[in-house]
């Protein structure tokens, strides 16, 4: 047998103006989870999409030697015939279609040319088992939650075969729960000789499951760690990701806490297909100039739904309570109004909602204040670039040009170019919705540094995040949500894992014990 299942040896490829890939190489052994690691825009993602023939044979120089033989891939099927199953970020799944049926996409069970759906379920059935998913197979994918979808697409990879598995950043959009549970599917795979090549921004996952680490920076690679090392670390991993020692993960900020800026009490919100279901139950909280207050909670807790509801009702139905900016009530109809009354939310799906992906860096940086760069009704192309440029400096974005389209970018730097459309636009208070889920260590530095400078500059942010280490690093202040209420309080002395996964659990526990006090008297 021989000691690699895969090898991928000097591996270069172009694109315009960039050269993401420079003579990368890469072993994986069989029956390990090998980690490929580095920060966005290193070229992981797109040695995967070379490796399983989304770039095909010709588009790229270099060699592929799988299971001992060269590969010359030219779509995506050809490496699917070998073993060879990807999962991209971005699942690719059919919300509208069921369980069963996005698992036998484009490898029905089929009998004389017609599917066989008794056949189709009984063996969705078999995998959705081998994976841990226990939904009615012809359950649609729109109605689970997104770590059963990833779920779904762990077991459509094994319909196929699968011997090598790739997954890019599987546990980007997920809690802490599903992640475990995924993590746990990967060793159970690996028990049962599945190989697995893990992209992954979430350290600790690496350390967790991972036989061996392989850096890449800038296009090339740096090096492979094994796991009996006995230096491997974050740190060490992190020193091989930026080419530095990070000694500190958060920047450091004396900030000065002014007046109360901006302040929402009893917000209620009803979700807007559900009628009577309550997303947001009496909330009230307040954030001074100048102050980082952060959101914490566990996924599903209703901090999203907070803050696209404040944000000019982007969110829910029957909405009620009050926003009060700079001692003024406002009453927001639209998004349009609250950007107009210095409100600015940046979205946790930069993707879907925070970009036009198939247009530039330059119209997306300046589409949320185009008054800003008009005249009389025309946007003026030379500001417009020379806003982009100044943004694009300023924040580090790594692009050709501020005419390369966002949807090229790296994940780190289309995090940037919203955060440029919306500092752009000058608000006073910044609604930062997951800011850097699925970034590396680097790029989140970065971000964070670009936070403070705005708190020290006297914008007012409201910070949600599902990290706790972030929430701790970064935040003067903490509310704690669950269940679509505030149920705690805490400042950032008094702010911990502990006091808030506390703040929860009490929380639960007593809504627990009021539901089964109301069972009690209806049954009386």
């Amino acid at each position: 047998m021989d000691e690699f299942i895969l090898e991928m040896r000097n591996i270069t490829k172009l694109f315009p103006g960039v050269k993401a890939l420079d003579n990368v190489n890469l072993k994986v052994k069989p029956r390990e989870i090998h980690a490929l690691i580095g920060e966005n825009g290193a070229g992981k993602s797109t040695l995967m999409n070379v490796l399983s023939g989304i770039y095909p044979y010709g588009t790229y120089s270099g060699e592929i030697i799988y299971e001992g033989k060269e590969c010359k891939f030219k779509e995506i099927k050809d490496s699917e015939k070998t073993g060879i199953g990807i999962i991209h970020q971005e699942l690719a799944l059919i919300p509208y279609l069921s369980i069963a049926e996005n698992i036998f996409l484009g490898n029905e069970q089929a009998k004389h040319n017609f599917i066989s759906w008794d056949e189709t379920h009984a063996n969705a059935k078999k995998l959705m088992e081998k994976v841990g998913l226990n939904d009615d197979s012809s359950t649609l994918i729109k109605d689970i939650s997104v770590g059963k979808q990833q779920l779904v697409e762990i077991a459509k990879a094994l319909a196929k075969n699968v011997k090598l598995l790739i997954l890019d950043e599987p546990t980007a959009a997920l809690n802490e729960q599903d992640s475990n549970n995924l993590l746990n599917l990967l060793l159970e795979l690996k028990k049962e000789g599945i190989t697995s090549i893990l992209i992954s921004h979430k350290l600790s996952e690496l350390l967790k499951i991972a036989d061996s680490i392989t850096i890449i920076r800038d296009g090339g690679t740096i090096e492979t760690l094994d796991k009996m090392d006995k230096d491997l670390s974050e740190d060490r991993i992190i020193k091989g990701m930026v080419g530095r020692e990070l000694t500190n993960r958060f920047p450091i900020r004396e900030f000065k806490i002014g007046e109360i800026v901006f302040e929402v009490k009893n917000w209620t919100v009803y979700d807007p297909i559900i009628e009577d279901k309550k997303v947001i139950d009496d909330v009230s909280f307040k954030v001074h100039k100048g102050e980082i207050v952060g959101f914490s909670g566990l996924m599903g807790s209703g901090r999203t739904e907070l803050a696209m509801s404040i944000f000019g009702k982007a969110y829910g139905k029957r909405i009620s309570g009050k926003i009060i900016k700079e001692g003024k009530e406002l009453v927001l109809k639209n998004v349009r109004e609250a950007i107009d009354n210095g409100l600015a939310y940046v979205t946790e799906d930069r993707k879907t909602a925070g970009l036009v992906l198939m247009q530039d860096i330059r119209r997306n940086i300046s589409l949320a204040n185009l008054n800003k760069i008009s005249n009389k009704q025309f946007v003026d192309d030379h500001k417009e670039i020379q806003v982009a440029e100044e943004y694009r400096k300023k924040l580090n974005i790594k692009s050709p040009s501020v005419f390369q389209n966002a949807g090229n970018l790296s994940g780190g730097n289309q995090q940037k170019v919203v955060l440029s459309k919306w500092i752009f636009a000058d608000p006073e208070v910044l609604i930062l919705d997951e800011p850097t889920r699925g970034i590396d260590v680097g790029a989140k530095f970065e971000i964070y540094t670009i936070i403070n400078k705005l708190a020290d500059k006297g914008k007012s942010i409201v910070f949600i995040s599902s990290e706790l280490p972030e929430i701790l690093g970064m935040c003067d202040r903490v509310y704690v949500m669950n269940e679509g209420k505030i149920v705690g309080e805490l400042s950032k002395e008094d702010a911990s894992q502990e006091s808030i996964m506390k703040c929860i659990m009490q929380s639960t526990n007593s809504n627990v014990q009021a539901a089964c006090q109301q069972d009690n008297r209806e049954v009386k």
